[in-house]
């Protein structure tokens, strides 16, 4: 939870972890029902539907953490976790996991199922920050 707050609040200071080694904070942000809604409203953002159980999901996670990096500043990389929010994931339909959702303004605007690589993914949202 803390963790959370830092990268909310923009913290970018390195984080030591229990095993005493050090790891930059996560520019992907935590989504879940009470703050969804606001937070694809404006702008472009991608959003990883995911589960802690999925091994395709532990495949995609470093992925978009990298995207998330390459991305900072142009539009936001965020997860909900389906198992702990599975209205938002209901709404749109999530039948597979990993799902990604492109949302621009509110309104999803391009939707990939399983695992997608970097390159992709920026493409996609490069297009949706590009459209009209």
């Amino acid at each position: 939870m803390l963790l959370s707050a830092l990268v909310l609040a923009g913290c970018g200071a390195k984080v030591t972890t229990p095993q005493g080694s050090t790891s930059t904070p996560s520019k992907v942000v935590a989504l879940n029902t009470a703050n969804f809604e606001s937070q694809i409203a404006k702008g472009v953002v991608l959003v990883d539907f995911w589960a802690p159980w999925c091994g395709p999901c532990r495949t995609q996670g470093p992925i978009v953490e990298k995207v998330a990096g390459q991305l900072q500043g142009k539009a936001v990389v965020a997860k909900v976790n389906v198992d702990e929010d599975q209205a938002v994931a209901e709404k749109y339909n999530i039948q597979g996991i990993p799902t990604l959702i492109v949302f621009k303004d509110g309104k999803p605007a391009k939707q990939f199922v399983g695992v997608n690589d970097a390159a992709t993914l920026i493409s996609a949202v490069t297009a949706a920050l590009e459209a009209p």
